[in-house]
C-alpha cells in the first residue's frame, strides 16, 4: 500500500486543494495533518466549487475515509457550517473521521489573536490558529475533541475553569472580554453534532497503512513553517514533510512519496521579506491573470516570479521526490520569464536561503532570463502539446532543483492537468 504526502513548497496558496481531489481517486484515505480553519483550499468539479478550510480535500468522494489529524486545531463552529454546506450540497461525510487529540479553539483564542496582532504586522488571519496552538503547548488550559465527548455536566466544569483562567489573563492585558455561557452554550451545540465522527484516529489510520492507500494533505507552506519558514512571518503549526507524522501519528517510515507543489511563480500574503517580488505592473498582471486573492482572508496576494533558491531549499529540507508545478497558464502572454538562481547579500553571492531574518531583508536576487510563450496552454494535454519555452522553462526547473516534475497544471478545473 502506498502512503503519498502532499504539500507547499512555497509561501503556501500553492493549488493543494485542486491537487489533492485529482490524486484523491486512487485513495481510500484522506488526511488533514496540521493548521486549522487558516487554511483555504479551493476543489473544483465542472461547475461546482468548494472553498475548504478544515475538511480534506477529498470530499467528491464520499466513498473515501476523510479524517482530521491530531496536528490540527479546530474551531468546532467552523467545522459544523463546512460539515453543512457539503452535505446540503449532496455530498456524504459519513466516513468523516476527527481526530480525539485534536485541539480546540474557542472565542478568546480569535479574540487574543486579534489582540496580540494590531497592527497586522505578522499578518495572521485573526482565526485564533496561534493562541490555540500556545494553549496546547502550555498543557494546563487546553480543549481537546475528547472532551466533547465528557458528559455535559464535566465538560462545562472544564471549559468554566478554563474561561476563569482566561478572564483574568484578558482584563491583565485589557483585551476584549467575552462571554462564558454564550461560549458554553455553543460548545455544547456542535459538540452533539460532532461527537459521532471522534475517535483516535492514530489506530484507524496504523491499521490503514497496511491496507489501503492513504494521502496526507498539508495545509500553508513549508516557508510559513514555525522552525524553518521565514519566522517570525510564518503560521503557528508546523508545515513540512516531518509534521506529517507529527499530525497523524503515521510513522515517517510508512511515507512512500513526498509531492511538493509550486507555483510557476511566487506569491505570498501579508508581510514579510520577499526577494523576488514586483511591485509594478506586471505584479498586478500576474496577480489578475492567476486571481491572486486570498481564499481564507480575500486580500491580494504579493505576486513576483519564480525563486529557485527558495524551491531548492524547500525541496531539501521535506525531502520531495516530485513536483507539481501549477498555474503555468498564468504566464503565457510574457515575452520574457526571469527566474531567480541565486541572491547577493553584502556584495556576495550564495545559492542558499538565509535563514536569518536580517539577511533575508538584504538580499538581492540573480536572475535568469527564459524565453516567454504566448500560446494559450489551458488545452494542452499532454507535455508535448506545450509550446517550446514552456518545456524549456520545466525542465530547467527540473535541472535546477535535480527534482523530477510529474504534473503540469494548466488552470484551475480538474481535466486541466497534464500527468507527465
Amino acid at each position: 500500500m502506498t502512503v503519498t504526502l502532499i504539500l507547499g513548497l512555497q509561501w503556501g496558496d500553492e493549488g493543494k486543494g485542486k491537487i489533492v481531489d485529482l490524486f484523491a481517486k486512487d485513495y481510500e484515505y484522506i488526511v488533514r495533518f496540521n493548521g486549522g480553519d487558516n487554511a483555504g483550499h479551493t476543489v473544483i468539479k465542472g461547475e461546482e466549487e468548494f472553498k475548504l478550510h478544515l475538511l480534506p480535500s477529498g470530499i467528491f468522494y464520499p466513498e473515501k475515509t476523510k479524517i482530521i489529524g491530531n496536528g490540527l486545531v479546530v474551531n468546532p463552529e467552523t467545522l459544523v457550517k463546512e460539515i453543512e454546506v457539503v452535505e446540503n450540497r449532496g455530498y456524504s461525510l459519513k466516513n468523516l473521521a476527527i481526530s480525539s487529540n485534536a485541539n480546540i479553539i474557542l472565542e478568546w483564542h480569535k479574540l487574543m489573536d486579534g489582540a496580540l496582532d494590531k497592527s497586522g504586522k505578522i499578518g495572521t488571519t485573526k482565526k485564533g490558529i496561534g493562541p490555540a496552538y500556545s494553549d496546547k503547548a502550555s498543557r494546563t488550559f487546553a480543549l481537546r475533541m475528547s472532551d466533547l465527548l465528557l458528559p455535559e455536566n464535566e465538560l462545562a466544569t472544564k471549559i468554566e475553569k478554563i474561561a476563569k483562567h482566561k478572564k483574568k489573563l484578558f482584563k491583565a492585558f485589557d483585551f476584549q472580554e467575552f462571554k462564558t455561557d454564550e461560549i458554553l452554550q455553543a460548545i455544547k451545540k456542535t459538540a452533539k453534532i460532532l461527537r459521532p465522527y471522534i475517535t483516535d484516529t492514530q489506530f484507524l489510520l496504523n491499521k490503514a497503512v497496511e491496507e489501503k492507500n492513504i494521502l496526507l494533505e498539508g495545509a500553508q507552506g513549508t516557508l510559513l513553517d514555525l522552525d524553518h519558514g521565514t519566522f517570525p512571518y510564518v503560521t503557528s503549526s508546523n508545515t513540512t514533510a516531518g509534521a506529517a507524522s507529527t499530525g497523524t501519528g503515521i510513522p515517517p517510515n510508512k511515507i512512500d512519496k513526498i509531492v511538493g507543489i509550486a507555483k510557476a511563480y511566487t506569491t505570498r500574503v501579508g508581510e514579510g521579506p520577499f526577494p523576488t517580488e514586483l511591485t509594478d505592473k506586471l505584479g498586478e498582471k500576474i496577480r489578475e491573470a492567476g486571481h491572486e486573492f486570498g481564499t481564507t482572508t480575500g486580500r491580494p496576494r504579493r505576486c513576483g516570479w519564480l525563486d529557485l533558491v527558495i524551491l531548492k531549499y524547500t525541496c531539501m529540507v521535506n525531502g520531495t521526490t516530485e513536483i507539481v508545478l501549477t498555474k503555468l497558464d498564468v504566464l503565457s502572454g510574457l515575452k520574457e520569464l526571469k527566474v531567480c538562481t541565486a541572491y547577493e547579500i553584502d556584495k556576495h553571492k550564495t545559492s542558499n536561503f538565509p535563514l536569518e531574518p536580517a539577511k533575508l531583508e538584504k538580499v538581492k536576487p540573480i536572475y535568469k532570463t527564459l524565453e516567454g510563450w504566448n500560446e494559450n496552454i489551458t488545452e494542452c494535454k499532454k507535455i508535448a502539446e506545450l509550446p517550446s519555452q514552456a518545456k524549456a522553462y520545466i525542465k530547467y526547473i527540473e535541472e535546477q532543483t535535480g527534482v523530477p516534475v510529474k504534473i503540469v497544471s494548466v488552470g484551475p478545473k480538474r481535466d486541466e492537468t497534464i500527468i507527465v
